[in-house]
C-alpha cells in the first residue's frame, strides 16, 4: 500500500494546490521563510548538541574524592 507513497504527480498536485491557494507572489516569501527557520533549528540544535558534554564534564566528581 506505501510502497510507493510519494510519486512525481502527488508533487504536481500539492504545487498545484499550493499555488492556488497561496498565490505566484507569495509562494517566495513562504520558501525563503522556511529556509531561515530550518537555518535557526540546525543551530540551535548543533549549539544546544556542543553544548551537552561541557555540562557533563562540569557535573562529575574528580576520581579522588
Amino acid at each position: 500500500m506505501l510502497r510507493n507513497a510519494l510519486e512525481p504527480w502527488h508533487l504536481i498536485l500539492i504545487v498545484a494546490v499550493l499555488v492556488l491557494v497561496f498565490g505566484s507572489k507569495k509562494l517566495p516569501d513562504m520558501a525563503r521563510g522556511l529556509g531561515r527557520s530550518m537555518r535557526i533549528l540546525k543551530s540551535e540544535a548543533k549549539a544546544l548538541k556542543d553544548e551537552r558534554p561541557t555540562e557533563a564534564a562540569r557535573t562529575e566528581q574528580p576520581a579522588g574524592h
